[in-house]
């Protein structure tokens, strides 16, 4: 019996030591930043997409059923968490923009903050790239943000993030928290609706909003129009038929065995779901509509989207820029860029061209100097230079897909493209692009945005109630309303000197109090390069020879680009091509000249080739003639 019991206590002893050893190195995997990796996160191998029969459980951690009262929405953290990492899907492209540490790549298109009534076009941003500002620094809190330009946004990121406005903390309990909306990408059910997620954000339903798209459920009711003492685990009943609380109903019979539902989950999502944040539609008459245009020649081929912009289950989406390995330490990026596909095959123990049936470019006539200036993108993407560039609207500077969308051509922001200007990397792509337009204060030689609260309270003192243009363009200043505005603003804030940025320009008033503006650093415009729709080889630039691009007035160099802005004064004037380009307009006019003399060149390079045979056959005849008298022994 002492043996056993001996035995008994070594086996105890043994174990807590193994314990201690495992939770020793579970710690240490954790401070390593190594992620825990759930049920699902892993694939067991199988190609076959998994059923998803599970139960819904609300953000509370209780199990939703048929029966279950008051019925709340479904989290996603704790229904899809369950076997999935949240915190690991958080981390990935779509989510991350709060994160400082996260490297920010290269700039995209940004959240543009656009208000016709205080002539105010400001590209925002979390990440750092050169051009943007944070939200903050227009006065407006995670919560807010989240309010404003959640309808496209799959939730997570600011929607997470509680707010540091007191008033905004109580709104926060009432709307609950933006949680990432797996299903924005991956529901295969036909009836999930994006445009419906818009109108719960709308509502401040910030926590219903994913429930009420999904397809198998439907909202009533507003969080908006809740007092902030609102609790929805305890509904109440309101005597003023405005005051909806926000109520959800759920599908009937969608509760099965052991009260689980089946969700139509697709783990290749759809065209169709990433179109919806990312869209665009050109506005000007001379373009063609969708059904007169050809998409993609990707899609063409029949590929999707996340065939090239893929994610593992950290949700890293591949952005597929040259570089971005670098960026993202995703070694497998690289490999899914434009070279990476068509002509890369030597940096690997394998080859790579050719992914996906990608043709190799010959490329034979085009000078090597080409691949070093410009992008694949340069002549292969967006659409076909013109004298001006085109206008378009986007789904997240103009609401496509939503009840909100601004269909005009003139409304605000006013997108420009393609912009052909030089990229941090030195390369020379396509754009699209935005002439930022703010009110904000000068100390030395830093411009910095005033909130926005504080411009529309100014403006309402100087301007009055005004109507916006119906077509949502510009509320047109004249130089008058400026200076008003700007000894409004003074009054107002009092700190450093009030200044408008537009088109470019800072203006301020002198010590006369008379208005001057001058170029600035804060005005410059934002661009962010375009990669869609990429032309087939038929289609790009250069095809027809080098006039497409090397001419004296050619789009390229010489293409006009309007200086947008709300100052009447300064409307009008615009820049070239080149500007933008970094190359001196002189070298390239008189370059492209040369091509003009270029077949004379031809016809007399051919010609005096010709002369100089005909001699030389001449003398090879009479050194011919020679030998042979030599041969015949004749002197």
């Amino acid at each position: 019996m002492g043996v056993v019991s001996e035995g008994i206590g070594c086996n105890v002893k043994n174990g807590l030591l193994y314990a201690s050893v495992l939770c020793l190195l579970l710690s240490s995997i954790q401070a390593m930043g190594v992620e825990e990796k759930y049920l699902g996160d892993d694939s067991d191998g199988s190609l076959a997409g998994a059923v998803h029969r599970i139960n819904l459980i609300d953000e509370e951690g209780e199990e939703i059923t048929a029966a279950s009262e008051p019925l709340m929405p479904f989290s996603m953290r704790n229904t899809c968490g369950a076997c999935h990492n949240y915190e690991a899907i958080g981390g990935g492209w779509h989510f991350n923009a709060v994160d400082a540490n996260v490297a920010a790549g290269r700039s995209g298109e940004p959240w543009i903050l656009a208000d016709a009534a205080t002539a105010t076009v400001v590209p925002l941003s979390y990440r750092s790239w050169p051009g943007v500002f944070r939200p903050d620094e227009l006065g407006l809190s995670t919560w807010r943000f989240s309010e404003l330009f959640g309808k496209h946004i799959p939730g997570g990121g600011p929607g997470e993030i509680e707010s540091d406005n007191v008033d905004e903390v109580m709104r926060g309990f009432v709307s609950g928290k933006l949680e990432i909306n797996c299903l924005a990408c991956h529901n295969g059910h036909p009836g999930h609706d994006q445009g419906e997620y818009a109108i719960q954000i709308a509502r401040q339903n910030f926590r219903w909003a994913a429930t009420g798209s999904c397809g198998f459920a439907s909202m009533t009711g507003s969080a908006r129009s809740m007092p902030d003492t609102y609790d929805p685990l305890m509904p109440e009943v309101f005597d003023n038929p405005k005051q909806v609380p926000p109520q959800v109903k759920y599908a009937e019979n969608i509760f099965g065995d052991k009260n689980k539902v089946l969700f139509e989950i697709v783990r290749e999502v759809p065209a169709e779901r990433c179109y919806f944040c990312h869209s665009h539609k050109d506005v000007d008459e001379s373009r063609p509509e969708r059904w007169m245009a050809d998409e993609d020649v990707h899609l063409t081929a029949g590929l999707t989207c996340v065939d090239c912009h893929r994610v593992g289950y950290e949700h890293n989406t591949v952005r597929g820029y040259e570089g971005e390995e670098e960026d993202s330490n995703n070694p497998f990026a690289g490999a899914m860029t434009c070279k990476g596909c068509h002509i890369d095959g030597k940096s690997s123990s394998s080859p790579r061209a050719g992914r996906l049936g990608a043709p190799f470019p010959r490329h034979s006539a085009i000078a090597p100097v080409h691949f070093e200036v410009l992008t694949c993108t340069a002549c292969h993407s967006g659409a076909w230079p013109e004298k001006e560039t085109y206008h378009t609207r986007t789904s997240k500077a103009h609401s496509l897909g939503t009840r909100w969308a601004k269909r005009s051509g003139e409304a605000l922001p006013h997108i420009q493209y393609p912009v052909f200007a030089k990229q941090g990397d030195g390369k020379i792509g396509p754009h699209k692009m935005i002439w930022p337009a703010f009110w904000g204060t000068l100390v030395g030689e830093d411009v910095s945005p005033v909130a926005l609260e504080t411009v529309e309270f100014a403006a309402g003192e100087v301007i009055g109630e005004v109507n916006v243009p119906d077509s949502g363009d510009w509320l047109a200043f004249s130089d008058e309303q400026i200076v008003e505005m700007l000894g409004q603003l003074k009054e107002e804030d009092g700190e450093g000197a009030p200044v408008y940025v537009s088109g470019g320009r800072v203006y301020r008033l002198d010590e006369q109090a008379a208005l001057v503006s001058a170029e600035h650093e804060a005005g410059k415009p934002y661009l962010w390069p375009v990669a869609h729709n990429v032309r087939p080889a038929s289609q790009s630039m250069g095809v027809r020879g080098c006039a497409d691009c090397h001419t004296a007035d050619g789009a390229f160099f010489f293409g006009e680009v309007a200086i947008d802005t709300a100052v009447v004064s300064a409307q009008g004037a615009v820049k070239e091509m080149f500007e933008f380009e970094g190359v001196d307009a002189t070298y390239v006019r008189l370059f492209s000249y040369s091509f003009v003399f270029r077949p004379w060149l031809k016809v007399i390079g051919f010609g005096s080739s010709a002369i100089l045979g005909v001699v030389l056959l001449y003398f090879l005849l009479r050194a011919l003639s020679v030998a042979a008298k030599m041969l015949g022994g004749k002197e």
